[in-house]
């Protein structure tokens, strides 16, 4: 008789190099996610308004003056969170491209459009906080500094993404145009955030992601954490709300198109 070597069980081979990928895949299904996020869009609402509403009174009564700006360093709790949320945004704009251009994702190429105007809106927000804190501050309105002219690039790349998606009549073309162009942008983020430490700039260094620990004091840090909270939570509420509706307007769209093939 011929004896045969026991091999090992097929299922107790090593992982599976696809199972990143078929995680991920479960979540695609647009049904899917249109039943998770009927969900969590009420509980981000809530959060949201929660936490703007507690980062306001912080920001506004309960904590003080700064001993050299007087009231308006107050303009620092819409100013600092609003430029936070505008590189998370555009980074969660190019993580989104990414998985869109690798792994075909079909909800990659929507959050990343429905993530455009949130945080174009949120770099306007940035741009005229800081000059309003600007004037007093710096005597001017507006400077070529080298973090406000990243931050200005910032902006007009959301806005290029936005018109470069919507240029074209087939969404797939624009989608895969945008991504190029939102993943070459990418590279300005980190000129973003260390323009300050590479050039001589008007802003400050970096006073709160510090080895060394936050260098502005606790009466100031939590309105200011509070605030970045709250606004983490209205674009995640905004982005879900925003998605949901590109997926029903595809759904439209494909229905008007079987209408007119007479399918």
């Amino acid at each position: 008789m011929k004896s045969y070597k026991k091999g090992p069980h097929p299922r107790a081979r090593g992982p599976d190099i696809r199972g990143a990928g078929n995680i991920m895949h479960r979540f695609a299904n647009p049904n899917r996610f249109m039943r998770l996020s009927q969900r969590a869009v009420p509980w981000f609402a809530a959060l949201t308004v929660v936490l703007l509403a507690a980062g306001l009174y912080l920001a506004l009564v309960a904590s003080p003056a700064d001993y050299q700006q007087g009231e308006t360093v107050r303009i620092m709790y819409v100013h600092v969170p609003s430029a936070w949320m505008a590189m998370f945004c555009y980074s969660g704009m190019a993580a989104a491209a990414a998985v869109g251009m690798i792994w075909k994702h079909p909800l990659a190429d929507l959050a990343a459009k429905s993530t455009a105007p949130i945080g174009a809106c949120f770099t306007f927000l940035a741009l005229l906080t800081g000059s309003l804190w600007g004037k007093p501050m710096w005597g001017a309105w507006w400077v070529w500094d080298a973090r406000l002219t990243s931050v200005l690039v910032l902006f007009f790349l959301y806005l290029g993404y936005i018109a470069l998606n919507n240029a074209f009549d087939d969404p797939a073309r624009g989608a895969k145009a945008s991504s190029i162009l939102v993943l070459v942008g990418f590279v300005n983020v980190p000129i973003i955030k260390f323009s300050v430490d590479w050039w001589n700039t008007l802003h400050q260094p970096a006073s709160i992601a510090r080895v060394e620990g936050p260098a502005i004091h606790a009466s100031m840090l939590w309105p200011l954490l509070v605030m970045a909270a709250g606004f983490t939570t209205y674009y995640l509420w905004v982005l879900l709300v925003r998605m949901r509706g590109e997926i029903v307007a595809g759904k439209i769209r494909a229905l008007r198109l079987r209408q007119v093939h007479g399918l």
